[in-house]
């Protein structure tokens, strides 16, 4: 049979297979269900409501009822002081094999593939798809209504605001340095828009045989904001 520590809380209709170990004070909250050999370490909250709200007018906020819920493997191991959410309608699904690290937020109708590998602190928002064997490092975000597909690693504190459609090793890291160094690298980025199009005009021009000197002229002067960055 399964294991259950002091002071877990398991609610209605949940199913626990067997050799599954839950560890002192997990919350298990209703129509939650946990696979065989599977391990939840202490803190952790599997069924709370997702986060689901509509704004009401003129200003206020509407509970949107979370009727799905929890579906997890065999096999998978969820480190302690994880919040796994219960599904708006359809469950949220962590397949077989999965291994999450501490302090992870799962949001509603997400659902990870099997032999996925999770460490701490990461988020992953409401609907997301993530595939299977996907490795994700910590304090990394995935944004909600999105896939990442199978085998895909994801570098320690990225951001994936957009689905990942191939396999491979993805970073997206701004990384530290002294403050004023960072602020000078930050306004750069900012007028990335601008410089990109004067560069495309430089190239036009270059192309039409003109000049590199007169390309330059007709491209026009620096912005302002570029000015100020040069004297930095």
């Amino acid at each position: 049979g399964a294991w259950i520590g002091a002071g877990t809380v398991i609610g209605r209709a949940c199913r626990i297979g067997a050799n599954a170990r839950l560890h002192p004070n997990v919350t298990l909250l209703d129509d939650c269900e946990i696979g065989e050999r599977t391990i939840i370490h202490s803190g952790t909250v599997i069924g709370a409501d997702g986060f689901g709200f509509a704004p009401r007018k003129p200003s206020g906020w509407q509970k949107i009822a979370q009727l799905g819920g929890v579906v997890i493997g065999n096999d998978v191991e969820i480190g302690a002081n994880c919040c796994i959410d219960r599904g708006a309608l359809d469950d949220t699904v962590i397949e077989d094999g999965c291994k999450l690290d501490n302090l992870i937020q799962v949001a509603h109708n997400v659902r990870i593939g099997e032999d996925t590998a999770i460490a701490a602190c990461a988020g992953i928002a409401g609907s997301a798809v993530i595939g299977k064997r996907v490795q994700i490092g910590g304090a990394s975000g995935i944004a909600g209504h999105i896939t990442v597909c199978d085998d895909a690693i994801i570098s320690t504190m990225t951001l994936i605001s957009r689905s990942v459609t191939r396999p491979g090793f993805y970073s997206g890291i701004f990384p530290s340095m002294e403050n004023a160094q960072w602020e000078r690298a930050a306004a750069i980025v900012r007028h990335l828009p601008e410089l990109r199009k004067r560069v495309r005009q430089l190239e036009r021009q270059l192309a039409a045989g003109e000049p590199r000197d007169a390309a330059a002229t007709r491209a026009g002067p620096a912005s302002a904001g570029n000015r100020a960055e040069d004297r930095e």
